[in-house]
């Protein structure tokens, strides 16, 4: 995702390339001019699908970049120089921006024997709240988090047909937007990448729009914005 909140452009866990192991792209290639004008990275977890080095290697070395406590080293290997390593409670300025890492429910370790890193989800408060919750199940502090969210982007599927936990999926998704209460959540990490059963379409582009049922019985007073890989949509200002 790509947040445009209080003039600050802010990425998240970037994957830019149309090939990464056996995951191939299937919608538009990214606009190059979405890693223009960046103001900083924000990384969730250290896994290859969130951490993804050669789409790091894209990006300018002097970007912050905000990663979970203990990758670092996956950091300075992407070649960052501003590196702002955050466990959870802590927190760093991007300007007028306050990030804060929060928990989340997803295993921390780099596969098959990398980095552990604790995984990590953000709020970006500034004129707005947002949350971005990198990878993550249902957790005890979820409600918490979700004090005052004026946006939730929502992780509702993923690359494989099955999802294991540590992930939500369209209907504990959903059960997340109860605990969050946001004004408006945008469901993300679904439909971008085919996986070895690329004749599975449908697993492709029904998670969004099954969360955003579920939602209408679970949390009818969100305002859910499905949004296809390269659209865009406005938040208004409290």
């Amino acid at each position: 995702m790509l947040l445009e909140q209080d003039g600050l452009r802010l990425l998240t866990d970037p994957t830019l390339r149309p090939r990464m192991g056996h995951l191939t792209r299937r919608v538009d290639p990214v606009d190059p001019s979405h890693s223009e004008g960046l103001d900083a990275v924000l990384i969730s977890h250290v896994h290859q699908d969130h951490l993804d080095l050669p789409s790091l290697w894209r990006l300018p070395s002097e970007l912050p970049i905000v990663v979970p406590a203990g990758a670092a080293r996956l950091a300075r290997r992407a070649r960052f120089e501003n590196i702002r390593e955050l466990a959870v409670g802590e927190s760093t300025a991007i300007g007028p921006l306050s990030i804060e890492a929060v928990p989340a429910a997803h295993p921390g370790r780099r596969p098959p024997l990398g980095t552990r890193a604790e995984a990590v989800g953000y709020t970006i408060a500034g004129a707005n709240r947002t949350y971005f919750a990198g990878d993550t199940d249902l957790f005890d502090e979820m409600a918490a988090v979700g004090s005052e969210l004026d946006l939730a982007l929502v992780p509702v599927a993923g690359w494989g047909p099955k999802i294991g936990s540590g992930h939500l999926n369209p209907e504990t998704g959903a059960e997340a937007l109860r605990l969050l209460r946001p004004r408006i959540a945008v469901p993300i990490h679904w439909g971008t990448f085919f996986p070895i059963y690329r004749r599975r379409h449908r697993l492709l582009v029904d998670p969004p729009h099954e969360f955003a049922r579920h939602a209408a019985t679970t949390a009818p007073e969100v305002d859910v914005r499905v949004l296809e890989p390269g659209e865009s949509t406005e938040i208004d200002r409290r």
